[in-house]
């Protein structure tokens, strides 16, 4: 398998990507680190490992983009997906191992964040924990670009070398369905028992994750490849949301049964060591049970396989995640929760090697007119 990208792979990425400008003059790229409370392992020490590799292949290739600057930053990592990113980063010029937050200061010049979000045009930032919400929320501040890759791993790699307006083209055929779409009827079948949850799409548009990131003050992930959608949450409370049901999630040998109403998780129904764990933390943090995305990733049909992480996984098909949805367009965002630590944007995606013995029987669209479309039986696509 293919792990490495050349220096001319990586410049055709980035011309996809991104397509640079005269204007754009200063690329980062931004990582995190761990601390005391999150401790180091092997594959986030291969992403570091792959971070100062693309730092110095990028700096090679700044001539061929006109570049002025191409910088590596480092900062402590925030302890959890999509939780607010700290206010200081670190610029450096290597990585030596190991490395935790404890020797930030003493590797290199301190930079507000905010300062380099302004400055710099282009970000990759391949991270441990999302920064994907946040800096969604920070490009409604500041003009940069950034393809966020959290859990970017060099088994993703092959993900990296797609012809994205392809890709693209296949996302905005899904896309136009969901802006369309008023509400969304998933049926999931697990342990032979078939599973129901209905989806309240009504005040919302769909977003495009595609991997072509060339608007100003956006953020997206890479690889990329779905469309995705918050569900209607009833902010309104005079017209509540009408997304109800059951949800079934596999949690290793465990199926649990997430019960929803109103678009928010009121029960968690299972037994064992997992099941405990995830009602505890919806009882301390009832944000969580917010269903906060749709989302509907094609990459499967370009055979991508699974490598055991959210960035690349949920991109391969029919996915709902819970929690944090403000950065989508939503309402739930990190003053919901009641410890800033727990914020949380969890997805559960619904393919053979994520959710063993779950398969989506039916994904069916109800339009405004009355009409229905079944875009999905049996786990695949038939539009």
């Amino acid at each position: 398998m293919k792990n490495k990208l050349s220096e001319e792979e990586l410049f055709t990425l980035i011309k996809s990507v991104f397509n640079p400008q005269e204007t754009d003059k200063k690329l980062a790229i931004v990582t995190d680190v761990p601390n005391e409370r999150r401790s180091d392992h092997e594959m986030w020490q291969e992403r570091r490992g792959i971070v100062y590799e693309w730092f110095q292949q990028i700096s090679n290739l700044r001539n061929k983009f006109s570049f002025d600057a191409v910088d590596l930053y480092l900062y402590e990592n925030a302890e959890s997906n999509n939780a607010d990113l700290p206010d200081t980063f670190y610029k450096i010029n290597t990585i030596e191992e190991p490395v935790n937050a404890s020797m930030l200061s003493s590797m290199g010049e301190e930079v507000a964040r905010d300062t380099i979000l302004e400055q710099y045009q282009i970000l990759f930032v391949p991270t441990e924990y999302s920064a994907t919400a946040p800096l969604k929320m920070l490009g409604k501040k500041f003009p940069f670009r950034a393809a966020t890759m959290p859990g970017f791993s060099r088994a993703m790699i092959p993900a990296l070398g797609l012809d994205y307006q392809k890709v693209h083209e296949r996302v905005m055929t899904l896309k136009n369905r969901l802006d369309k779409a008023e509400g969304a009827v998933i049926q999931l079948a697990a342990d032979g028992t078939t599973y129901e949850l209905f989806l309240d799409l009504r005040h919302r548009k769909a977003h495009a994750s595609s991997g072509l990131i060339r608007d100003r003050g956006t953020a997206g992930n890479l690889p990329s490849g779905e469309t995705y959608i918050v569900p209607y949450e009833g902010e309104n409370t005079e017209d509540p949301s009408r997304t109800s049901g059951t949800l079934p999630v596999r949690f290793g040998n465990d199926l649990l049964l997430f019960h929803i109403h109103k678009n928010r998780t009121y029960e968690i129904e299972g037994a064992g060591k997992t099941a405990a764990e995830q009602q505890n933390f919806l009882k301390e943090e009832p944000a969580y049970g917010n269903i906060a995305e749709l989302g509907l990733g094609i990459l499967d049909s370009f055979g991508i396989d699974a490598v055991g992480s959210v960035l690349l996984d949920e991109k391969l098909g029919l996915h709902v995640a819970f929690g944090r949805s403000e950065h989508f367009g939503g309402i739930t965002g990190p003053l919901s929760f009641n410890n800033p630590k727990n914020v949380i944007h969890m997805d559960y995606v619904y393919v053979p090697s994520l959710q063993p013995d779950i398969t989506v029987k039916i994904a069916r669209l109800q339009y405004e007119s009355g009409e229905e479309e079944t875009i999905m039986e049996n786990g695949k696509y038939i539009v």
